[in-house]
């Protein structure tokens, strides 16, 4: 037998999914906080489950979500940059998440000496750098109704492997205002106007049809003054006392 032993090949997937030296599972509830803005940057994030959101909070105390987190994300890799300094934004979940809390030391370690997960890495970056240059092109040239119908699609999955997470988190109307850059008001208009489109539907939760997809990709949102279809009986509006509770979740 060769004396030399041959090292067991490294899967990223593994590592991701189990705790060890340097890294920890967790289990969080909703609302509860990975980590806050300005507090120390020592520690990166994989979310296995659930979903997150990121937010800042401007010197004036105005608070805005910056990003949605799902399965797959990284989330608090500022903290590898190379001096110390404080947490820009605050993550926190949005419904249970598990995730793997990896120091510094060890994320920095596995990136040096693990080709396989520096690439994984590598590609997640990329796939982030891509996704923020889509969201500033998004919020110079769409309007807030187009805005709005690709945070609605991405926040299905719609266009990653697999089939779509129809049924979107729960999610508020300031939410998706702070993410387009909008009014609740107009939040309210335009879901109320997909809904009746037949776009979405909604009772405890959103659920995001296909079409919705397809009007985006072919550019064809109708203006909004055109005639809107008769939907079938199995898709009835909502009473107008529904559409004025004070509630901040949605359904409207």
């Amino acid at each position: 037998m060769d004396n030399v032993t041959q090292r067991i090949a490294f899967d990223p997937a593994w590592y991701l999914s189990s705790p060890g030296h340097g890294r920890k599972l967790l289990r969080f509830k909703p609302k509860h906080v990975f980590y806050s803005q300005g507090g120390l940057a020592d520690s990166i994030f994989y979310i296995h489950s659930g979903r997150a959101k990121l937010t800042v909070v401007s010197k004036k105390g105005k608070e805005a979500t910056v990003t949605l987190l799902a399965p797959g994300d990284f989330v608090g890799e500022e903290s590898l940059a190379a001096t110390v300094h404080p947490r820009i934004a605050t993550a926190r979940a949005i419904t249970t998440c598990i995730v793997l809390r990896i120091d510094n030391g060890e994320m920095h370690r596995v990136l040096r000496q693990e080709h396989a997960f520096s690439d994984f890495f590598m590609k997640f970056m990329l796939a982030r750098g891509i996704r923020t240059q889509a969201d500033l092109i998004d919020q110079l040239f769409n309007s807030s109704e187009r805005r709005l119908a690709r945070i609605l699609l991405l926040m299905a999955d719609y266009g990653k492997p697999g089939e779509p997470e129809a049924l979107i988190p729960p999610v508020t109307q300031e939410t998706l205002a702070e993410m387009i850059g909008t009014t609740r008001s107009r939040v309210s208009f335009f879901m109320n106007r997909f809904r009746k489109l037949g776009y979405i539907e909604y009772k405890d939760r959103i659920r995001v049809h296909k079409s919705l997809l397809n009007v985006v990709l072919r550019d064809q949102l109708p203006e909004e003054n055109s005639a809107r279809p008769v939907l079938p009986d199995s898709q009835p509006d909502l009473p107008d006392s529904v559409g004025r509770k004070a509630s901040r979740k949605l359904p409207i």
